[in-house]
């Protein structure tokens, strides 16, 4: 493949639909870096690895060159996005906004190349807007064409609430694009209508309409529903390396390539066909592909050596191969009467409540520093240390304080 191919096969890498590529192929051509938007609403303080798939993106689109724009929207996310809900979110306070901001702009830098990004907040251009100035924004749409976006649709024939101001939203995101001169605006899926409001926006101001590229949502650790905190199937790109490593291996063997395809930077597609055949033929382990993932993942989130420490330490209880000091002790306040197993399995996380752990336990699943243990009643008290385990992969090391 020449430069401009190369180029445009790494862009459509794990891209589920690009709007117009022709267009991207035109602007590629012209040979100057291209403006390239995506914006996040600082709604919570962390991010995870599903918001990893838009940064990947465009740290692809900094390696090739390319002028990145990380817009923090603290304008909207006193709106709140309406995308994918069924009630009107609870609009963020300006200080509330603000903090998430501060922690998302460092945690980007992660993927992102620091001297490469320009950071931007579209309170820069909505601050200084008046009414006179939203109003003529509204203008530019019609309720009829809001309500064939399918999250409207769905709350209006279900005669659910829809708030005035939600409908500000997708107008507010477009205008962003005609603040920034984008050339290309990355989003998920779901962002669709508000990525194409962006092109409405732009033509009518007199600007190219930008490209609109989305990626998929990533499925989080169960391998269905969206990778979301409130879900609790997510892998936080500030928990401890060992953390990311036994998350990962956690993962089902068929979502893996997905995570790689939308996640990794080190395996390239030919790569990813060469694994795949050779796990059908039995010449690799898959749990060795899932490693490599793992490590990959530990070590751009935190280091090598993190990395490699924390896989030593998924060894080391997974396999008994290794010395599990490696892995970070957690302490948990215990109570005077103490914990009995069950509550004890609870309270470190390796179950989901005592009735699992009393079925683990009658299961023979549970070990304390490798021996099986099944005595329900006994009591661990303040100054316990040890390594609990269910199964394969649920582990942690803890002491009671």
């Amino acid at each position: 493949m020449n430069e401009l191919e190369q180029a445009l096969a790494l862009i459509a890498r794990g891209a589920d639909e690009i709007i117009k590529k022709e267009d991207l192929e035109a602007r590629l051509k012209t040979g100057r870096p291209l403006r390239i938007k995506a914006g996040f609403d600082p709604t919570a303080p962390d991010l995870h690895i599903g918001h990893t798939v838009l940064l990947n993106k465009m740290r692809q689109f900094q390696d090739l060159g390319h002028q990145v724009i990380f817009l923090i929207g603290d304008f909207t996310g006193m709106i709140g996005d309406p995308t994918g809900k069924n009630v009107t979110r609870k609009p963020l306070t300006r200080e509330d906004v603000l903090a998430n901001a501060e922690t998302y702009a460092e945690q980007v830098y992660k993927v992102l190349d620091r001297e490469k990004t320009e950071l931007r907040f579209n309170s820069e251009w909505f601050g200084k807007m008046g009414a006179a100035d939203m109003i003529r924004l509204a203008a530019q749409h019609t309720v009829a064409r809001m309500l064939e976006r399918d999250d409207f649709a769905k709350r209006y024939k279900a005669e659910q609430p829809i708030a005035i101001h939600e409908f500000l939203y997708p107008l507010v995101q477009g205008y962003d694009s005609v603040a920034l001169e984008a050339d290309v605006e990355l989003g998920g899926t779901d962002q669709k209508f508000n990525l194409l409001m962006g092109r409405a926006l732009q033509e009518h101001h007199g600007q190219a309409p930008q490209i609109v590229l989305t990626m998929p949502l990533l499925e989080g650790l169960d391998g269905v529903a969206k990778m979301s905190k409130s879900l609790g199937n997510y892998i936080g790109i500030n928990e401890p390396a060992i953390d990311i490593v036994t998350k990962t291996m956690k993962i089902g063997d068929d979502l893996m390539w997905r995570w790689f395809e939308l996640l990794s930077f080190e395996v390239s597609l030919d790569e990813l066909a060469t694994m795949k055949a050779d796990i059908a033929s039995g010449a690799l382990n898959p749990r060795d592909a899932k490693l490599r993932l793992a490590r990959e993942l530990a070590t751009r989130f935190h280091d090598a050596g993190a990395a490699e420490q924390a896989i030593a330490g998924w060894h080391a209880v997974v396999r008994g191969e290794g010395d599990t000091s490696l892995l970070p002790l957690t302490d948990i306040a215990a109570p005077a009467e103490g914990f009995r197993l069950a509550a004890l399995l609870t309270a470190a996380g390796v179950t989901p409540s005592n009735s699992e752990a009393n079925r683990k336990l009658k299961e023979r699943a549970v070990r304390i520093d490798g021996e099986v243990v099944e005595d329900a009643s006994r009591v661990f008290t303040a100054g316990f240390e040890g390594v609990l385990q269910v199964g394969k992969r649920n582990f942690a090391r803890i002491r009671l304080i």
